[in-house]
């Protein structure tokens, strides 16, 4: 067949010749050293930062609360029926929130009705007690009337036989002793009055006392700020804030808080595998959410010993405070913060990011850069934080190391620290000589280890991490 000629057809063929045999090299370097990523082994500070979300509060404040005798009256939940929107500036005796008065209402017309009967039988004790008496004091009248006529019929009978003298004697006996049982009943019957007047004026006096915390709990559902300030809106245990609908305990009356704002502390939770990291005394540094600009330093100033379940968290949390050491008016209660707690620090150590330390048979490798190829080099590392590593031993600054395992990395050469005790494995999975590999720390749970200086001594960490 012939092949028709043009003008285009010689180039054509010599482009061909050139593109195939390019992609065909460019194919096989892909595989090579050269097109790996790299990065440079770098030297200065290392730090093990913890870094959580938190959220600032006032240090010191006063509490905003509704009736705190509310026990008393037998009123246990009460509902905010209004409150000031947050963030209102009030002054000492400004209405900052409103109860419901319906519950106490008639907790009210309860006691007050209790009060009506106990006086009602207050006074019916005192009618029955002076209708008593005085029907006692009639008895003894007639009593000492009818001793009277005993004692003249007595002395009559001194004409007459003996017999009815002595039957005059003995009738004028029987009143004598008749009126003598009657005053000894009637001071009885006093005293029993008495008591009974006692008893009923006790629940009378119960009852009025009753009705006038009422009257004082009723008084406290107008709620006033006791203080000049900014009103905060106190949060339930389910982290929402108390809001108009919301409902305060006898146990916690507190609505709202009036915070100082010249002393600020941010409060914040780390899970429990970070959380023994961190000790009292960190250096912390402090970002706002609603300014990223801003950036405050702070302490921690205490670490809960105790976790706990918070809303939304699959794992339990401790509480962790943190003290704001500069004051700042802009600063309010409430913000978001995103706090990074310093807990570990190397002065000069070497260090390279997690990736490049490649672990083989609990063996920690890095694939270094030399010259045109790479070898296989064993290091020793040390402290660890969310990205990087310290390399103890190794590598030097400057070095480059890749991110990821070459695909054909049987024949590259493998460098071990002088002085290793890590062994391969042969065929078998046997090792050479019965010595624990070096572990690779982990990053999470590793205890923070000095890097070496350049100079070969130890740099010591400018903090001790938390036990």
């Amino acid at each position: 067949m012939r092949i028709p000629h043009s003008r285009w057809t010689i180039p054509l063929l010599i482009a061909s010749l050139l593109v195939i045999p390019g992609a065909w090299l460019l194919a096989r370097e892909s595989d090579t050293p050269s097109t790996a990523v790299t990065t440079q082994v770098k030297q200065g500070d290392f730090r093990v930062v913890v870094t959580t979300a938190g959220e600032l509060r006032a240090v010191k404040f006063v509490q905003v609360q509704g009736p705190p005798n509310a026990q008393q009256a037998e009123s246990y939940q009460m509902k905010i029926a209004s409150i000031v929107p947050e963030g209102t500036v009030v002054k000492e005796g400004d209405v900052v929130a409103e109860l419901d008065r319906s519950g106490i209402a008639a907790k009210r017309a309860e006691v007050f009705i209790a009060l009506q009967k106990a006086e009602a039988q207050y006074e019916q004790a005192q009618l029955d007690s002076t209708l008593n008496l005085s029907k006692a004091r009639e008895d003894m009248k007639t009593m000492e009337l009818q001793l009277e006529e005993k004692k003249i019929a007595k002395e009559q009978s001194v004409y007459e036989a003996p017999s009815i003298r002595r039957q005059a004697e003995i009738d004028y006996e029987k009143a004598e002793r008749a009126l003598a049982q009657a005053r000894v009943d009637y001071k009885t019957k006093t005293e029993q009055a008495q008591a009974k007047m006692r008893e009923v004026g006790a629940d009378v006096e119960r009852s009025r006392n009753k009705l006038e915390i009422v009257d004082r709990v009723m008084q406290g559902f107008t709620i006033r700020a006791p203080s000049d300030g900014m009103v905060i809106y106190v949060k339930e245990w389910n982290g929402k804030k108390k809001t108009a609908g919301s409902q305060i305990s006898s146990w916690d009356p507190t609505v709202a808080t009036l915070p100082d704002l010249s002393k600020m502390e941010t409060i914040t939770y780390v899970n429990e595998i970070d959380v023994r990291k961190i000790a009292v005394g960190h250096p912390v540094s402090i970002t706002l959410d609603a300014d990223p600009t801003k950036h405050l330093t702070g302490k921690v100033t205490a670490v809960a010993n105790v976790g706990e379940q918070r809303p939304n968290a699959d794992a339990k949390v401790f509480e962790v405070k943190v003290a704001v050491e500069q004051a700042d008016t802009t600063l309010r209660p409430g913000m978001t913060t995103a706090t990074a707690v310093e807990t570990y620090a190397v002065k000069n150590a070497l260090f390279v990011p997690l990736e490049a330390v490649m672990p083989e048979d609990d063996v920690p490798y890095v694939f270094k850069r030399n010259g045109s190829g790479l070898v296989k080099q064993e290091v020793e590392t040390g402290a660890m934080n969310d990205d990087e590593v310290v390399i103890r031993r190794g590598l030097e600054s400057g070095d480059e190391v890749v991110l990821s395992a070459p695909l054909n990395r049987e024949g590259i050469e493998t460098v071990r620290l002088p002085g290793s005790g890590n062994k391969p494995k042969d065929a078998s999975g046997d090792t050479s000589q019965n010595v624990k590999p070096l572990p690779v720390a982990p990053a999470t749970n590793a205890a923070p280890r000095p890097a070496a200086s350049p100079s070969g001594a130890a740099a010591r960490p400018t903090s001790t991490p938390r036990p």
